[in-house]
């Protein structure tokens, strides 16, 4: 193994050592809890299984047969998830066949960023993680389960189940895809159209029908953003099926795999194999998924996301750790937006089954660790197939990929470093997607321009007041302020300033969309304005440098000037009255209490 990959994962293991402990302590003593069919009253059990057909009741009460509770965030809206819909019926039909019961758990939430992009719903997005995270665990609260099948795929979701699961760490746990929809126009035209759009060159018919070839179908967007990352880095941790990430909604192996799915998670409890999700999920796990992310190019708001995952296994990561996996992580894949290709392209290149077998082989992964299938993470290194008379069975890839321009060996990495650097300096500390970044744009030095939000961003741009080099300051935008909304929709104007060949660049306490790119951007800058970060001393023409090579984000004003500033402050109905409207109201105690971006935007602690 990799000398960086060993030293991160025992800082993290010395640093999480009490409150793994104490976590593995209550997985433990639930482990050891009689099942709940077996320990409840009379009257909780009747209440649980009254809907079931006889002969279900039969089993799991009389016989004692594994009963699996589903946690399902279908609802089709979301192209992603429209597929779960008849998913329940196929895993009880496979559950009945090997003797076991199913029922729905319950139903968790689940809002598509893409809709609400610049939109007052956005401001609920990143809290809908911890409400999914809740909502997975009043599902499984009933405590009648032996065993759970968790079914999501996009943004906050898959996070949201993971933290939810993960406190019912005694189960055997399997998440079930649905896969990528049909590759619709390239992601390269759908950005020229917005960015015309941006300028006024084409109307809001043209931009509609670009959008609409682009999202056209059921299944998750093709660009390689949260949803999609979501589905990377759980086949790195091994918990899907392997190979089960990015095949079709509609393919004949989309359905075999969520049977085997039902097939896995049995496998677990009836067999000498038991391992938990709580148990599953430790210190290495967590590494991988890190190292996976920093291969592929894969979303920013990760660094969030499984900041929060690993606390709600006890296990404490920071930026650090990620910036220091990163610089020692080869680029491994070139998927829109770090490249042209999407993910139905990435699969057929190799997918994450290359990927996880190249950074094993090199040593950049650690291969001791338990996964949900008996042969462990290198049973993730080979691509699921259907053959007729045989059935579902995994084949290896090949040595080298059909296309290096997606796809490479560690030999010849697109670059040495992954995709994500940390920031630091008198701006406070932050991260930037470097991969994504064209290499003469990845140190700026411009005056500030201040924003108080993105809408102000955007008529400035609209009245052509941005035609100059500059850093736009995006302040008020963290967990604490409004919920930290992404910031997507700023993207097309940036880019065609960028494209005039003005260096512009943006720093912010918010996030960008996990599929933002290749305006240079620094993110997740905490501490957050609102809580007294230094992004609030910052005036209007004073000279920001961000240099994405060394990994310094600065404000070149002199030390004591500096030193004297005051950080500014807004009301909140400067901020647009951010507390009212759209639900936001029910959403006042999260941003009271939620932690920083670097603390995982966690709410609950």
């Amino acid at each position: 193994m990799k000398q960086s990959l060993i030293e991160v994962t025992q800082r993290i293991q010395e640093r999480s050592a009490p409150t793994r402990k104490a976590y593995l302590q209550r997985v433990e003593h639930a482990i050891h809890t009689p099942r709940g069919a077996d320990r409840l009253g009379c009257a909780n059990v009747a209440h649980a299984f009254a809907a079931l057909p006889a002969n279900d009741k039969l089993r799991v009460v009389a016989q004692k047969a594994p009963n699996i509770g589903v946690v399902t965030a279908y609802n089709d809206m979301l192209s992603a998830h429209q597929p779960y819909e008849r998913f329940p019926d196929i895993i009880r039909d496979e559950a009945r066949k090997w003797g076991a019961t199913v029922q729905v758990a319950g139903g968790v939430p689940a809002m598509c960023d893409g809709v609400t992009q610049g939109e007052p719903g956005m401001e609920l997005s990143l809290f809908s993680r911890d409400t999914i995270a809740m909502a997975t665990a009043v599902s499984l609260s009933h405590d009648v389960f032996d065993a759970a099948l968790l079914l999501g795929v996009c943004d906050k979701i898959v996070p949201g189940l993971l933290i939810g699961a993960l406190q019912f760490g005694h189960l055997p746990c399997v998440f079930v895809p649905a896969g990528p929809m049909s590759t619709g126009i390239d992601n390269t035209t759908k950005s020229k159209v917005r960015e015309k759009y941006a300028q006024g060159l084409v109307g809001r018919d043209e931009l509609l029908a670009s959008e609409s070839a682009a999202y056209h179908g059921a299944g998750t967007c093709t660009f390689y953003g949260t949803a999609n990352s979501n589905q990377m880095l759980l086949e790195a941790m091994g918990l899907h099926v392997p190979g089960a990430a990015f095949i079709h909604p509609h393919a004949g192996l989309r359905e075999e795999l969520t049977r085997e799915s039902v097939r896995t998670v049995l496998s677990i409890i009836q067999n000498q194999r038991f391992t938990p999700i709580g148990q599953l999920v430790n210190e290495k796990v967590i590494v991988n998924a890190m190292v996976a992310l920093l291969a592929t190019g894969g979303s920013t708001n990760h660094v969030i996301h499984w900041v929060a995952v690993a606390r709600a296994a006890g296990i404490i990561i920071d930026w650090t750790d990620f910036s220091d996996l990163s610089d020692n992580t080869p680029l491994l894949a070139r998927v829109y937006p770090n490249g042209k290709a999407d993910v139905n392209e990435f699969q057929n290149a190799g997918g994450p089954g290359f990927v996880i077998r190249e950074l094993l082989d090199a040593g950049y992964m650690h291969s001791d660790v338990s996964s949900v299938v008996i042969g462990g993470l290198r049973d993730f290194c080979k691509q699921p197939a259907l053959f007729e008379g045989e059935g579902l069975c995994w084949v290896d890839l090949p040595e080298q990929t059909p296309d290096d321009t997606i796809v490479r060996n560690t030999e010849r990495p697109f670059s040495e470093s992954g995709g994500l650097k940390l920031l630091t300096g008198n701006l406070g500390r932050g991260v930037i997607k470097i991969s994504a970044v064209p290499e003469d744009r990845q140190i700026i030095e411009a005056p500030a321009i201040i924003f108080n939000g993105q809408e102000e961003l955007l008529a400035a741009f609209e009245n052509g007041e941005l035609e100059r080099d500059f850093v736009a300051v995006v302040r008020f935008q963290g967990p604490s302020a409004n919920g930290m909304p992404e910031l997507h929709k700023l993207t097309p104007p940036l880019s065609v300033l960028q494209g005039k060949g003005f260096m512009v660049a943006i720093v912010t306490d918010g996030r960008m969309s996990g599929a933002s790119g290749k305006v240079p951007a620094a993110i997740h800058v905490s501490p957050e304005v609102t809580s007294g970060g230094p992004l609030g001393k910052v005036r209007d023409g004073d000279i920001i440098r961000l240099n994405g090579v060394v990994g310094t984000l600065n404000a070149l004003v002199d030390s004591d000037e500096w030193a004297k500033r005051e950080v500014v402050t807004i009301s909140d109905q400067q901020r647009n009255g951010n507390g009212h409207g759209m639900g936001r109201e029910l959403f006042g105690g999260m941003r009271k209490n939620v932690l920083s971006a670097e603390q995982g935007a966690v709410t609950w602690l």
